[in-house]
């Protein structure tokens, strides 16, 4: 019904017992009776047929039921049970109309729609008004009697009855006082109840336990209308406020919630027209199921399209959402408030169970966004940690101290933001979460700190390569008797030098012993090998180095100064020292001697490749070379750097190609020494100067022949000096004669040219044509020859004093 108070009706039930789903369906949202919850009433009318029944609703509920045409005669009207809505009334009171009983259309046997409908009004129904005649109260053949007994016996057809107010309305009343009838009437009704078969349960079980029995009483509707009216006008004030304590279905027991009452009707006719039992606390019970499962999958669908809920669900994949869990949790709140005011009237453990499930559900439908906004926050914090943790070691702090405080400040950051996104539903644990964040934590903390620590390793190795590497090459190739002790005190203080170091810059890092004793003796593990490698690399060129010290020792003097061959120098003798230097440098390379350990190798080597003295008989076929071998006794091989077969190949290589040098040297102090003595011997000058004697005094007679002497000597002079004869036959006399003859015609030419361009000098220059001109311009010649010939002899001179004195060049 609308507020305007029109009445609406249906048929709930037709007379061959199908249950009107659709009508009533209608019926209900016409009326709103959904949102009545536990306010309304169900009354419904039992009775003879032809008593009145819809005459009484339509007055008493301003209903429309259809009503028998007294002047057509007594017929059956109502065809099953209608239903109708009470105009006007609270609480929101149903009104049926069952069809009446005993009627002639149905027949005498037909009493099973009877019954049904009787047990499905007691079971639906809070009041249940008995319309009987008035001169029925009394009689033993009644017409109520048949009426009561079905209404007893379906009675006991309900497991646990809900109390049902039973109204006895008496119709058509005489005279008689209704004080004098309700006592009468009430001993009809005990005695009925007292016959009715009855379960064990209750064989003594009172009337009152199942039913509140009320009586009234009204005119007849024919003969005094108006009387009639007033007294259904009163009777209705009756159920107002039916439902309340102290009305007239105020202790009514298990009532269905408005918004189930359809389902449970359709299912508790189901039940009745199966002919089973009811069991109505069962019945309850499935209702309340299925009504709260219903309400709870059309609130859980609901949610999945709540428009607030899809964008958060949407922007959740693109970071983390500040407020989430407040946000999520009222969108929650609202939709299970909702089923609570919903299911608020339906059996509480079902109702309870049902919400539980509808949580469980939408928290697996939130968890999903709820997990993506902790691994946001997560991989957020994370990053955010990365940053200050490289700022803040930037800055100089200790390593650990900054690890654990910035570690320590972004797990509670973390918290902070869990505690954020939590849902006050869910109570879900972020343990989880926290955990996975300090390992991310922790292996970002170890790999900087590894970072961090091989940075650190490698400076110390680069200072330890930059303090090792120069010397310890400068040492071996100064080889001495000293060599391995000055590398192991160098090795020995740049190693302590670079622990130390270490040790102090590792303190900040808060490792444990084992790890720092550990990189320290990498650290001296390493400037170990730093030096056994450079050995190794300068044993690789040991040749080229001996070879070095050789030369610089053969070819200079102690001073440094190039040696020049005069043949006074004992080339044996430098030739032993040098070869014995380079032999030492060779002993010193053969290996590697950090530990102080003792060896003959330079003792082997002396004996083996220097000592010339053993003659060809002390070799005999069972002397044993002390070279023959792959190892030095003493030495690992693991320290070998050099083996003494290798020494023996490297002396023998280094012997052939220094002998040159050696053979250059013996070479030039022999022409040194004979460019010293070109001078005929004593005996032959005194010859020259007898024999000779009688020409010399012919000279002195003549002095013409002095001057041809001395115009020839100069001649000579100035060709000796220009082709450097004495210089020529240093190589020997073939080569001297080879290379005279080769300068000596070109030579002839520029003294030519010269004496030609002097002639042609101008008359002017010398007017008296003095004929010494000749002889003077042949002294200039002679003097220009000369100087040229002194600056080719000292070119001359100082090749070969280069030649001599460097002869490693020539090599």
């Amino acid at each position: 019904m609308d507020n305007s108070g029109e009445c609406c009706s249906t048929q709930l039930i037709d007379g061959d017992g199908v249950f009107n789903i659709d009508g009533l369906e209608n019926f209900i949202k016409e009326v709103k009776l959904r949102e009545c919850g536990l306010s309304y009433a169900v009354v419904s009318i039992m009775g003879p047929q032809s008593s009145g029944k819809s005459t009484l609703l339509n007055h008493l509920f301003c209903t429309k039921f259809r009503e028998m045409d007294a002047f057509k005669g007594r017929s059956q009207t109502t065809k099953g049970i209608w239903l109708a809505k009470g105009a006007d009334i609270e609480p929101c009171t149903l009104v049926m109309d069952l069809e009446g009983t005993d009627g002639r259309e149905r027949g005498e046997d037909d009493t099973a729609f009877e019954k049904q409908s009787a047990l499905f009004a007691l079971a639906v129904s809070d009041i249940v008004l008995i319309n009987m005649w008035c001169h029925d109260i009394g009689r033993e053949q009644a017409a109520n009697k048949p009426l009561l007994k079905t209404v007893f016996q379906v009675m006991m057809r309900l497991f646990s009855p809900r109390k049902t107010t039973l109204l006895f309305v008496i119709r058509d009343k005489t005279r008689t006082p209704l004080e004098n009838l309700e006592p009468v009437l009430r001993e009809d009704v005990q005695k009925i109840w007292d016959n009715v078969p009855k379960p064990q349960a209750h064989k003594e079980t009172p009337i009152s336990e199942f039913f509140n029995v009320e009586v009234t009483a009204l005119s007849s509707y024919e003969e005094k209308e108006e009387q009639f009216k007033e007294q259904v006008a009163i009777l209705r004030q009756r159920f107002f406020h039916s439902i309340a304590p102290g009305g007239l279905a105020g202790d009514r027991r298990g009532v269905v919630p408005a918004s189930a009452f359809a389902f449970s009707a359709q299912q508790m006719w189901k039940v009745i027209k199966e002919n089973k039992d009811l069991d109505l606390p069962a019945h309850k019970v499935m209702v309340a199921t299925v009504r709260c499962e219903e309400i709870a999958h059309e609130k859980y669908s609901s949610f999945t399209e709540n428009e607030d809920w899809c964008s958060i669900e949407e922007a959740v994949h693109l970071g983390p959402i500040p407020g989430f869990g407040k946000k999520v949790s009222s969108i929650l709140d609202a939709y299970l408030s909702g089923y609570d005011s919903e299911a608020v009237y339906f059996e509480e453990s079902v109702r309870s169970s049902k919400r539980k499930q509808l949580e469980e559900k939408l928290l697996q439908l939130v968890k999903p966004a709820f997990q993506s906004v902790l691994e946001h926050i997560g991989c957020e914090t994370l990053g955010k940690f990365k940053e200050a943790f490289d700022k803040a070691l930037n800055g100089g702090e200790g390593f650990s101290v900054v690890a654990h405080d910035c570690a320590q400040f972004y797990v509670a950051l973390f918290d902070k933001g869990c505690a954020d996104a939590v849902i006050e539903q869910a109570k879900w644990d972020t343990s989880r979460a926290q955990e996975k964040l300090r390992r991310d934590i922790d292996a970002h903390v170890a790999s900087v700190r590894a970072a961090k620590l091989s940075e650190l390793t490698k400076a110390y190795e680069a200072k330890l390569n930059e303090a090792l590497s120069g010397p310890v090459e400068a040492l071996l190739e100064g080889a001495n008797n000293e060599t391995w002790s000055a590398i192991r005190k160098l090795l020995s203080r740049e190693t302590e030098s670079a622990v130390t170091g270490l040790s102090g810059a590792l303190s900040g890092f808060d490792l444990d012993e084992q790890s720092k004793e550990k990189m320290l003796l990498a650290i001296r593990d390493t400037a170990r090998g730093m030096v056994e490698a450079k050995a190794r690399e300068k044993a690789g060129g040991v040749l080229a180095l001996m070879k070095d010290r050789f030369t610089t020792l053969f070819c200079h003097d102690a001073d440094s100064m190039p040696r020049v061959w005069t043949g006074k120098e004992d080339i044996r003798a430098i030739n032993k020292l040098a070869r014995s230097a380079s032999l030492k440098l060779l002993s010193v390379m053969a290996a590697v001697r950090l530990d102080n350990e003792k060896d003959n190798i330079d003792k082997s080597l002396s004996v083996a490749l220097l000592d010339t003295k053993p003659t060809t008989t002390d070799r005999s076929v069972t002397t044993v070379d002390p070279l023959a071998s792959s190892t030095w006794e003493e030495i690992p091989s693991s320290k070998t750097l050099i083996t003494p077969v290798q020494c023996k190949s490297l002396w023998r290589q280094f012997k052939a190609e220094t002998e040159y040098t050696v053979t250059q040297a013996i070479s030039a102090q022999e022409a040194n020494r004979r460019n010293n003595n070109w001078m005929p011997p004593p005996w032959a000058i005194v010859a020259l100067v007898v024999l000779g004697f009688n020409e010399f005094m012919t000279l002195l007679r003549n002095p013409l022949y002095l001057g041809v002497i001395f115009v020839g000597f100069l001649l000579v002079k100035a060709l000796w000096v220009q082709l450097d004869i004495s210089g020529e036959f240093r190589n020997g006399a073939l080569p001297g004669l080879i290379s005279l003859s080769s300068k000596f015609v070109p030579t002839i030419m520029n003294l030519l040219k010269r004496l030609a361009e002097e002639g042609q000098v101008p008359a002017s220059n010398n007017p008296h044509g003095n004929p010494s001109v000749t002889s003077k311009s042949l002294r200039n010649g002679v003097g220009t020859s000369s100087g040229l010939s002194s600056t080719a002899s000292s070119n001359v001179t100082s090749e070969q004093e280069a030649e001599y004195s460097s002869p490693s060049k020539e090599e």
